[in-house]
């Protein structure tokens, strides 16, 4: 579905006012599916639910209100489409996927009450320039380029007002509304994805935190060829605003014309740097967000934005996946299936269709690593393979079974590597990954 332009749009601030957005965008579309089905019925027709819910109409109403909304239901919308993408009717996915892309942004006037909340009446004389117009847009807040007296060129995130006070409330209130819509499958608990999305967006909401993440990652990575990320600036950031180098650059996805040469560099580069995030740091940014990586083509180097959703991982996640990746390279059936539940891919008590589904899952995503050799991520069809799968494993009757919410996070970030390793067009060389890896 194609989206207007980004515009200059208030943000919804008062709990009431997001509250009320919600319960009548739930009214509006269920209003409308009521009166869908009562025509049907009228014509001998029995209507089914997901149909009526999901009609173009209805599908348009709901991507546009949470993208209005922006703050915790938009975001909610984004970790929904990317965690339970494949339980959901093919129309909801692809809206919900669709709110990855930029939001609106707040008006100048709404802009200036935030900054000067944070920095005071005075704050323009910190600046000899600041760009009112933001850079970037997203939907939690957005991203504006100003230039210190003493002549530092930085990018400031400003958080859109309201946003943390209504997190809470955001998660609870859509929740209810995904699963009062009938579009989950039964069985299917949203509960630990609904408690995750909360934490993850009050972490995300503190802009101190992420300036602390920010320290913590660069330490980490040290001085990595081929990779750049900006540094915060502690006295210009707060709860509510985060300064920090401004690094000129473009968006990733501008490579896709680039000799292939660099796209497969670029592409070996990101792959090492998420495998080192699993098994070396154990601390990944868990944001697939294609905004995230931008390309500065003087240097050749990626570099590396947005860390709120920094996280670490329960300390034997990483053994359990290189127990996985070992059984599977292994073609040891028995190995693989206890380490798919082991992760919690698997539930222990899991009935035949459940576990005959994963472990065809686990064979075709495990297929290229047994082959070695070069992988070209745009060639193959393994990810529409796996999506045909879960979708006929969610129509069945068994119960629908989520692994941990880490895992989760986990698949979020792996996902939105691949889909962007597909649009750069990359060809990896699993031998090389295999060997660094030291799982072969």
């Amino acid at each position: 579905m194609d989206r207007r332009p980004p515009r200059p749009l208030a943000v919804p601030s008062g709990r009431l006012t997001r509250l009320m957005r919600i319960g009548g965008l739930a009214t509006g579309i269920g209003g409308r599916a009521i009166a869908q089905g009562l025509g049907q019925l009228a014509t001998g027709r029995r209507p089914d639910a997901r149909e009526l819910l999901m009609t173009p109409a209805n599908a348009a109403r709901l991507a546009t209100q949470l993208s209005r909304m922006r703050g915790a239901a938009m975001k909610v919308g984004q970790l929904v489409s990317m965690e339970t993408g494949q339980f959901l009717p093919p129309e909801l996915a692809v809206i919900l996927e669709g709110l990855q892309a930029g939001a609106d942004h707040m008006p100048e006037r709404q802009l200036r009450t935030v900054l000067t909340r944070a920095w005071g009446d005075d704050w323009q004389t910190r600046f000899s320039r600041f760009d009112m117009t933001p850079i970037a847009a997203a939907s939690i807040g957005q991203v504006h380029r100003a230039v210190t007296r003493d002549g530092r060129v930085l990018a400031v995130k400003v958080q859109y007002p309201g946003v943390r006070a209504s997190i809470d409330s955001d998660v609870d209130n859509l929740g209810m509304l995904l699963r009062l819509s009938g579009l989950l499958p039964q069985g299917l608990d949203m509960a630990p994805i609904l408690t995750e999305a909360r934490q993850q967006l009050h972490a995300e909401a503190n802009y101190l935190a992420e300036a602390a993440n920010m320290t913590a990652y660069a330490k980490v990575l040290g001085d990595r060829p081929g990779i750049v990320m900006p540094a915060p600036d502690a006295a210009l950031t707060s709860d509510q605003v985060l300064a920090m180098d401004f690094i000129d650059s473009r968006p990733i996805d501008s490579l896709v014309t680039a000799p292939a040469e660099t796209r497969d560099r670029v592409g070996q580069d990101l792959v090492d740097l998420a495998m080192d995030e699993l098994f070396t740091f154990n601390l990944m940014q868990t944001d697939p967000n294609f905004a995230n990586y931008r390309w500065q083509g003087d240097s050749g180097r990626i570099v590396l934005l947005d860390f709120g959703a920094l996280r670490g991982f329960s300390p034997d996640l990483a053994p359990k996946y290189k127990a996985l990746l070992r059984a599977g390279l292994a073609q040891d059936q028995a190995a693989l299936q206890k380490a798919a539940t082991d992760i919690g891919y698997l539930a222990p008590n899991a009935g035949d269709d459940q576990r005959v589904a994963v472990m065809q899952m686990l064979g075709l995503a495990l297929a290229p690593l047994r082959r070695g050799g070069v992988f070209d991520a745009a060639e193959t069809q393994i990810p529409q393979q796996i999506a045909d799968i879960a979708l006929r494993l969610s129509r069945s009757r068994c119960a629908a079974h989520m692994p941990p919410p880490e895992v989760m996070f986990l698949h979020r970030k792996l996902g939105g590597m691949f889909l962007l390793m597909a649009r750069l067009r990359v060809r990896i060389d699993l031998d090389r990954l295999l060997t660094r890896l030291n799982v072969s």
